[in-house]
């Protein structure tokens, strides 16, 4: 596997934590170094919420992902601000219903994702973060996708187990998707 520098981010409110959360434990059920970096604030609020997850074969030097080789943008803001930051190669998700206009880099591997029509399409509205992932993982090999279910349930809350299988549900959609 190498090293993965993963950065997600989007708005407050759409699950950027909680997508880099589940990566980084299911990253731990798989015996990888892990690294998990929210980022706490006023970014909570609506602004700009990021997330840098590292998942290694080696130990992880530092929690700070600045040069991701995969980079999530969640909204136009975000891609705005760290396209430029992936490095040459990386792969590039986008949700496609929030974020109009396309990479403008021609060296990395984009993908694009209604992440939020397929969230609200499956009953899940807040679950386009889940979409999202489950893309990543089918394209980057992050974590074994079969046992993801392991990883899920370390970052549930007990108070929203109920909540488990739509998110399994999200994340077989992004997985499955095709462009």
């Amino acid at each position: 596997m190498g090293t993965l520098n993963i950065l997600i981010a989007g708005f407050g409110g759409q699950g950027v934590l909680f997508a880099g959360k589940c990566l980084a434990y299911k990253g731990l059920i798989e015996n990888k170094q892990v690294s998990w970096l929210p980022s706490y604030g006023p970014e909570m609020r609506g602004g700009t919420a990021n997330c840098s997850v590292i998942l290694s074969d080696t130990p992880v030097g530092s929690p700070i992902v600045s040069n991701p080789n995969v980079l999530v943008a969640m909204n136009l803001p975000s891609l705005d601000k760290y396209e430029d930051a992936a490095v040459s190669g990386a792969k590039v998700f986008v949700d496609s219903t929030l974020i109009s206009r396309n990479v403008k880099r021609t060296d990395v591997d984009a993908f694009y994702i209604p992440a939020t029509k397929m969230a609200s399409d499956i009953g899940a509205p807040t679950l386009a973060n889940m979409i999202i992932i489950g893309k990543l993982i089918k394209e980057t090999s992050a974590v074994d996708f079969d046992t993801i279910e392991e990883g899920l349930k370390n970052v549930i809350p007990p108070r929203k187990a109920d909540m488990l299988e739509i998110n399994l549900k999200a994340l077989k959609n992004g997985y499955e998707y095709k462009e």
